[in-house]
């Protein structure tokens, strides 16, 4: 009789224990629907990634020639509009990051708005006129627009292996 008893007390702890972990699975799977990205590049989760605004914090600590490897998320601002070869993210307060892909081993689709998950490498580095220029240019800014960069600009830059686009 004490077998029985024994029997059923690990049978019923043991399809507890089951429920309990289908019901993980399909919280997680459920999670995985609302949040939904495309991937572009190198696989990468959206774990661990930092804010806008606390990556702008490790920005303002950076110096010409500076980087540090992370992963962050963003708003698309513009994409270059002739083959998605980079893009610019919203940081907050005015502030904006341009991002390329590492290698041109990939591109953003043409029409690529919302949210991001990037992951490489930040730094900061002067930007000169004639390349300012150029992404005027590829942006579709007008002659007058392109003429009126006449400076070169310390910007906040990004190489990335790796980008999570939210799908909507």
């Amino acid at each position: 009789m004490n077998k029985i008893v024994v029997f059923l007390a690990f049978s019923l702890v043991l399809f507890s224990c089951n429920d309990k972990a289908k019901a993980t699975v399909e919280n997680k799977q459920k999670l995985k629907e609302e949040i939904a990205y495309t991937s572009i590049g190198m696989e990468i989760t959206d774990g661990d990634a930092l804010s806008s605004e606390r990556m702008m914090v490790h920005y303002k600590g950076l110096k010409d020639g500076d980087t540090i490897p992370v992963k962050m998320r963003g708003k698309i601002t513009d994409v270059c509009s002739k083959k998605g070869c980079w893009m610019t993210l919203d940081m907050g307060n005015n502030e904006e990051v341009m991002v390329k892909f590492k290698d041109y081993g990939f591109f953003m689709p043409l029409d690529a708005k919302g949210e991001v998950v990037v992951n490489g490498k930040a730094f900061v580095t002067e930007t000169p006129i004639e390349e300012l220029r150029h992404y005027a240019e590829d942006a579709g800014k007008s002659k007058e627009e392109i003429e009126a960069i006449t400076e070169p600009k310390l910007e906040y830059k990004f190489e990335a292996d790796g980008v999570l686009l939210k799908r909507k």
